[in-house]
């Protein structure tokens, strides 16, 4: 039977593995995370949360008012609800700590796609890691440290980077209003790096770029 989608919330299909991009906005898209030590926290408490639910990373990018990865899911994939609702108490507690506002709602509601075919999932990939570019906040993405085209830069092969950068973004329908209110913070880049997935044509595009697998969320927190 089908299921409605209430017109108050986004629907969330967390019910078949496979690939997901996910997308989430701060309530009233305020520029909560505006400073380098609030997207580091947010970036580290990312990386613990979604290696707890066993999500393998494929692309992130955080700014100071919103969030976008691409990752593969476990067999359960409504492990992902579990890991975003422990991301957002975890943040936000944090946050309304720094800035004395207990109890201040932080977070909005996400939004999941999942990617069925290639030349869905590839412009999509390009989509998050230019996000930055794309909002302005940065003229090379690979020089912003809360983002991960640095990673797919330097684990790709040229052939692969060419076909997804080849890739127009322009016609995606992704949720990702943005006002940027200050110049984005650039401290050094990171060095995190995401696990290959399990999906069968994800697996053979990894192959082909040559990309890694490693544990980049145990290496990444013992750096």
């Amino acid at each position: 039977m089908a299921m409605m989608d209430w017109p108050h919330a986004p629907p969330h299909r967390l019910s078949e593995q496979g690939a997901y991009m996910v997308s989430c906005g701060t309530y009233g898209k305020a520029h909560f995370l505006n400073t380098a030590q609030r997207l580091d926290m947010l970036r580290s408490l990312f990386f613990d949360c979604l290696a707890e639910a066993r999500w393998e990373l494929h692309a992130w990018a955080f700014l100071s008012n919103h969030y976008h990865f691409i990752a593969s899911s476990p067999a359960d994939p409504g492990a992902l609800r579990r890991a975003l609702s422990k991301l957002h108490t975890l943040s936000a507690r944090e946050l309304n700590r720094q800035d004395n506002q207990p109890g201040r709602k932080v977070w909005f509601q996400y939004f999941d796609t999942h990617i069925t075919f290639p030349n869905s999932y590839l412009p999509r990939l390009k989509y998050v890691h230019q996000n930055p570019v794309h909002h302005g906040v940065a003229a090379c993405a690979e020089n912003y440290p809360w983002c991960s085209a640095a990673w797919f830069v330097r684990n790709a092969r040229p052939a692969f980077r060419a076909t997804v950068e080849g890739f127009k973004t322009d016609r995606l329908c992704v949720a990702d209003e943005f006002v940027p209110e200050i110049p984005a913070p650039s401290p050094a880049e990171s060095g995190v790096k995401p696990c290959a997935c399990p999906t069968k044509w994800i697996q053979r595009i990894h192959r082909a770029a040559s990309w890694s697998v490693s544990a980049w969320a145990m290496s990444w927190n013992r750096a």
